[in-house]
């Protein structure tokens, strides 16, 4: 795994992206994650990590403006688990549900982008393939049990 991106942020509330070497704003640091960018804020005057400030600030306003992802009552669920026993666990089946979510996106992707790829006389006739396929293997063993009833 990479490091993260270091963005620093200043006492005037400046940001300053270390690795363009530039200041930058928080619509180029949403820019940034959307890109698919791990960045890490630290406060420069007291070396604080401060990424999870920033990362609530950018949800927040997404959330305001737009079409939003998370609903009144998923939000109102959350803050009723906050100081509850499950809280901890509430993070972590979060987490994973959206790391699924992700990878069976991509996986989606992935596919779409082969069918397009190979053109979709290709596609037909995989799929077509994969149809004979299985109608060869449920003929196979309808075979099977025919034998195991003739009397020969």
């Amino acid at each position: 795994m990479t490091e993260p991106r270091v963005i620093r942020k200043y006492a005037n509330r400046r940001l300053y992206d270390t690795l363009a070497s530039q200041h930058i704003n928080k619509d180029g640091v949403r820019d940034l994650i959307a890109g698919g960018e791990d960045i890490q804020v630290i406060d420069d005057a007291t070396g604080h990590d401060i990424t999870r400030n920033m990362l609530l600030q950018i949800v927040s306003e997404q959330e305001l403006g737009g079409q939003p992802v998370l609903s009144d009552a998923l939000l109102t669920q959350i803050i009723r688990f906050y100081g509850h026993p499950m809280q901890g666990m509430l993070g972590d089946f979060l987490q994973r549900s959206f790391d699924m979510f992700v990878s069976q996106q991509k996986t989606i992707q992935d596919q779409m982008q082969k069918m397009i790829s190979q053109g979709p006389l290709a596609a037909m006739q995989d799929m077509a393939a994969r149809s004979m396929e299985s109608w060869f293997g449920m003929q196979g063993t309808a075979n099977e049990v025919d034998k195991d009833k003739d009397p020969k």
